[in-house]
């Protein structure tokens, strides 16, 4: 049954309908399977959902600059609505589920609200079963590989072994580390800033041991959900600033306290209370309590937040 399947599906993943263009068949569709299957294959995907966040987005893109060498416009958006309409006998493979009280009936242009609009993609099952097969991957893989990037696949495969690409030097610039050899870098696209957001929001609070920066807290369930926040010091939309040094890691809490000016750092790395809040002070979970207190800071000193930034908020946010 397996192998019959399998050869279904090889058929059909040779045979993808592509827009036809003056730089020839678009791209896009064999680029995002290869995407989820290197998702799966890496057990980031491990249920049937397919989100649209940093991850996909940012490896459809690394894929895109490793694999295409014509001049097609690379967009994620468009496979992700369009794979829905091929077929295997007569049945389609690829879906997407909207949020609850929303509608997906045609191509969403933008990467952000797409994401606000789909909660996951999902394939058949059959196609599922096969993709959690290492050996059907495997094949599936190296079809779409041989089928569409026939020039362009040991490029591919020489970055992924050595850890290069996109993802690599995304990570690279937030952490203010060297970058890695590719240079395809623009941080003015929408989906260069949505995956460099998503990546900010995961790297903040692993370099503060999943831990709040202000009271040591740390929850998290089975769900993908964390309730410790990536809180940027100065906010994104006024300095364009995303690498982790321009972030803290905070409880919800915290992270509104610390919006709202009702606390900030010092220079000394400890927290101030406004002299303006309002609250019961004998309260356990009292502000004023955390006065003074030294905050948890990342374990490299490089990564801890910066001096320029701290002085901004202390100057421009807190209500000292």
């Amino acid at each position: 049954m397996k192998t019959t399947a399998l050869s279904t599906y090889a058929k059909a993943f040779a045979k993808l309908k592509r827009g036809g263009t003056k730089y020839g068949a678009a791209p896009h569709k064999p680029i995002l399977l290869l995407s989820i299957i290197e998702l799966i294959e890496k057990n980031i995907v491990t249920d049937n959902r397919v989100f649209v966040d940093a991850q996909l987005v940012g490896t459809f893109k690394e894929n895109w600059l490793l694999l295409v060498n014509t001049a097609h416009q690379e967009d994620f958006t468009q496979p992700f609505y369009y794979l829905q309409n091929e077929r295997v006998a007569g049945q389609g493979y690829w879906f997407l589920q909207s949020m609850p009280g929303c509608q997906i009936n045609a191509h969403i242009k933008s990467v952000s609200v797409l994401a606000s609009v789909c909660a996951y993609g999902y394939l058949a099952a059959d196609l599922w079963l096969l993709l959690n097969d290492a050996v059907s991957r495997a094949y599936l893989k190296q079809v779409l590989l041989a089928t569409y990037f026939a020039a362009t696949q040991n490029n591919l495969l020489s970055a992924k072994q050595q850890g290069q690409g996109y993802l690599n030097d995304q990570t690279s610039d937030l952490l203010e580390e060297p970058q890695a050899k590719y240079k395809h870098i623009s941080k003015h696209t929408e989906e260069d800033v949505f995956v460099r957001n998503g990546l900010f929001k995961r790297l903040v609070p692993r370099l503060y041991q999943q831990q709040c920066s202000f009271t040591g807290m740390t929850l998290s369930s089975l769900y993908r959900h964390s309730f410790v926040d990536a809180c940027h010091i100065i906010p994104f939309s006024h300095s364009q600033n995303d690498s982790v040094t321009n972030g803290i890691a905070l409880c919800p809490n915290m992270h509104r306290a610390f919006d709202r000016g009702l606390l900030s750092i010092d220079e000394n790395y400890r927290i101030l209370v406004s002299e303006h809040l309002t609250e019961d002070k004998n309260h356990p979970y009292a502000l004023a309590s955390l006065k003074g207190k030294q905050i948890i800071l990342p374990q490299q000193q490089n990564h801890y937040p910066a001096q320029q930034a701290l002085a901004w908020h202390r100057s421009e946010v807190f209500k000292g």
